[in-house]
């Protein structure tokens, strides 16, 4: 494990200094997200303009259900993001080969050698509007729900790591697979919102074949409610749990499925 922490901060470190030898673009980046995500609160902004509630939840609780959702995928963005390489291009020029033949594992070798620092716009508008809305949307903080709430936001991450793994796995047998993952991460948008403002059908999609809803939803109900703890926060931590060891086993199934490409 000491030799683990070591070279995956050796290789942050050098990751870090290439990134600020470009700074504006590291600025762009967050700033964009930011942006983005402006973009999104305005439209709940006019959605209550013209209405008092969502499904019974209230301007300040659906803002902060959009916030929470962005905090684990912001941490995904962050240190996971590099897998997108492996379903874009990666594995289809050949590149895999290197990981192939250096005395580490490549999986975690691909995880550490990017830090996508540009997800600090994600997390920074995150925190702001849980923070901001906390209060009017009836969330009290207690140790426990504290605790509740950091593990909430580590196994939701996962969620959506699980998901870009797996997925990315799938180009080791048919070389590019980023559209796939980019279609299964299309639906994350449904998570920002409650699920039941949606049809059955989504409701379903999103809870319990991809799902995004336990990244954001389900945690916040818990915190405005205190209700089904066992369902609202254990299943984050079951269906991150599970979704990982599929997406694992898929990983490694592609690893010996593997055959090098590229020109």
């Amino acid at each position: 494990m000491k030799r683990i922490l070591k070279i995956y901060f050796r290789l942050l470190s050098q990751n870090i200094k290439m990134l600020m030898e470009y700074r504006i673009d590291f600025l762009t980046g967050a700033f964009s997200f930011i942006i983005d995500q402006v973009v999104g609160i305005g439209f709940i902004f006019i959605i209550f303009s013209q209405i008092p509630e969502l499904a019974g939840y209230t301007l300040d609780q659906i803002v902060f259900i959009y916030g929470f959702s962005l905090i684990p995928k912001g941490l995904d963005h962050m240190f996971t993001d590099n897998l997108w390489s492996v379903g874009y291009f990666i594995v289809q020029k050949g590149d895999f080969d290197k990981y192939l033949t250096r005395p580490i594992n490549p999986l975690f070798h691909i995880i550490a050698e990017k830090f996508q620092i540009d997800a600090a716009g994600e997390l920074i508008m995150g925190i702001i509007l849980v923070c901001i809305s906390a209060g009017s949307a009836g969330v009290v903080f207690t140790p426990l729900s504290v605790v509740l709430l950091i593990v909430a936001i580590i196994f939701a991450s996962l969620i959506y790591t699980s998901i870009k793994l797996g997925t990315a796995a799938l180009a080791f047998w048919i070389k590019v697979s980023g559209q796939v993952t980019q279609v299964f991460y299309m639906t994350n948008e449904f998570a920002k919102y409650p699920t039941t403002i949606y049809s059955d059908f989504i409701r379903t999609v999103i809870t319990y074949i991809v799902p995004f809803a336990f990244t954001g939803y389900y945690p916040c109900v818990y915190l405005f409610t205190g209700e089904n703890p066992l369902f609202n926060i254990g299943g984050v931590v079951i269906v991150s749990s599970v979704l990982m060891m599929i997406a694992l086993t898929i990983w490694n199934r592609g690893l010996k499925a593997y055959e090098s490409a590229g020109s």
